[in-house]
């Protein structure tokens, strides 16, 4: 379905965005991945469905770095096609004793790297006339939770830009929606349910009870792959009218 397009995906070395990336990949997409640690391993996995793949490390709190990201897909490719605002860091404290610094690194990383990206990539989807971005926001771009001043602030402004995108092009054969996951089953999230099991004691399944029963009443976990499949959705002619829409995968969480 996807074949000759070329997807970025940020932040897509491991969790949802590599389940995105796979996801897009297995539909014939060119995939640009970025993101830190293990690089080989994804493109590897990459490769094995049939794509070509190819990497770029940008920085996504540097804007500089983040038109070379979408330069080298111009390059390499012919042009992006598909855009995928995933990339995101986390730090939890009160409003009042919120590090600077982290403040500004998780609305730089989480909210304005989306910017910048969809801003250099956007007029060659315009000149096409077809185009994805998708965003991936968080249910916390719909409802809040304490302790999570920064992340909540820029989920929601993830969501507010994907409806602006969204109604700019309105007209055109490029579309701008957000991904509102709940709970993820990513490696980082399961070292929580670890460090949960290990500091109270408990089984590792009590553990994953706790976390899910805090916010999620589905009771289970929201896959890569499920979020992954979502993103072909948008991809697909059936994706052409849906628009500017926060689509919450959160086993109900924000529906409470």
């Amino acid at each position: 379905m996807l074949k000759g397009k070329t997807a970025i995906v940020t932040g897509s070395t491991s969790g949802i965005g590599l389940g995105i990336a796979k996801a897009l990949a297995a539909q014939g997409a060119n995939i640009v991945l970025n993101g830190f640690g293990d690089v080989d391993g994804p493109k590897a996995e990459i490769a094995a469905l049939g794509a070509q793949v190819g990497y770029h490390g940008a920085d996504m709190s540097k804007p500089g770095e983040i038109e070379a990201m979408v330069n080298y897909a111009n390059a390499t490719f012919g042009g992006v096609d598909i855009l995928v605002n995933n990339a995101g860091i986390q730090h939890v404290a009160r409003v009042e004793n919120f590090p600077v610094e982290k403040w500004d690194a998780i609305i730089a990383i989480n909210m304005s790297s989306a910017f910048h990206a969809t801003r250099l990539a956007l007029p060659g989807m315009q000149a096409k006339n077809w185009g994805r971005i998708i965003n991936v926001a968080s249910v916390h771009g719909l409802v809040g939770s304490a302790e999570k001043s920064a992340y909540v602030a820029a989920k929601h402004g993830v969501v507010g830009l994907s409806k602006v995108t969204a109604l700019e092009n309105a007209t055109t054969g490029v579309t701008c929606n957000a991904i509102c996951p709940g709970w993820v089953l990513t490696p980082l999230v399961q070292k929580q349910v670890d460090a949960k099991a290990a500091a109270q004691g408990i089984s590792n399944a009590e553990a994953t009870k706790q976390l899910l029963g805090e916010k999620e009443p589905s009771m289970q976990f929201t896959t890569p792959e499920e979020l992954g499949a979502l993103a072909v959705f948008f991809c697909s002619p059936a994706g052409d009218n849906v628009r500017g829409v926060a689509w919450n995968m959160d086993g109900g969480w924000a529906a409470q």
